[in-house]
């Protein structure tokens, strides 16, 4: 495994209201340019905290949801309707509050367990281009997605596009993801960091450590917004 040799761009911003808000421009900048490019905008949603604050707020923006398509970067292996569920939050904090088609919404089918769900996902993947717009998130060990220390992060140009977790040390244990390799085929990626726990994980990156979150390296490189601000980074929100 190696670390990402991508440009990554560091963007302090002061708090978490200023990340949500920063975040939403962007996602809409980018929608607003790929589907004047081509038509239709494809995004990979992550879950988490940080995430779902941009979410509320995205419910509220004025959007053309019919040219949006809507994908997920890992899901936990549970019940549709369980509240851990990465697609469930996502739904009621935004896509069902605005006039998305459903057929253009593609969580992962990961209550089938995870050889069936990634074997599914992966499938409908396969005559899918480059996404347009990757959103992700950062834990405290350094993950991204359900791409953990110790696990195959699936970062070779052979590996699979969807990738079976197990033995997970974040519950559940059995889990679905995107992997690297498949995550960074993407015109613009953007991380959401906030929070003191993260810090060392961000310090770490910024090190050069080989973390899951440094593996995934799409051609244009990396954005990460990031609260509290980083020392030595001007602080910016665009």
């Amino acid at each position: 495994m190696a670390a990402s040799r991508v440009p990554t761009r560091w963007i302090s911003v002061a708090d978490d209201e200023a990340l949500a808000a920063a975040a939403c421009e962007r996602i809409l900048r980018a929608a607003g340019k790929a589907i004047e490019a081509r038509g239709q905008f494809l995004l990979v949603l992550t879950g988490g905290n940080t995430p779902k604050q941009v979410y509320v707020r995205m419910a509220k923006a004025q959007a053309d949801w019919s040219r949006w398509h809507f994908y997920f970067g890992d899901e936990r292996c549970l019940p549709v309707a369980d509240a851990e569920r990465n697609s469930r939050m996502v739904c009621e904090v935004w896509l069902d509050r605005v006039p998305v088609p459903r057929e253009q919404i593609h969580p992962v089918p990961a209550e089938a367990g995870a050889l069936a769900a990634a074997s599914r996902y992966a499938e409908r993947l396969r005559e899918l281009g480059d996404f347009d717009l990757v959103l992700m998130g950062l834990g405290e060990d350094g993950h991204t997605a359900s791409l953990f220390p110790g696990h195959d992060w699936g970062e070779s140009a052979t590996a699979p596009d969807v990738l079976a977790v197990f033995d997970s040390p974040k519950p559940p244990p059995e889990r679905v993801s995107l992997s690297a390799a498949r995550l960074g085929r993407t015109r613009e990626m953007l991380f959401l960091v906030a929070g003191e726990g993260k810090q060392r994980a961000v310090a770490e990156w910024r090190r050069g450590a080989l973390l899951p979150a440094a593996a995934v390296s799409p051609p244009a490189g990396v954005d990460v917004l990031v609260t509290p601000p980083l020392p030595n980074v001007s602080r910016r929100a665009s």
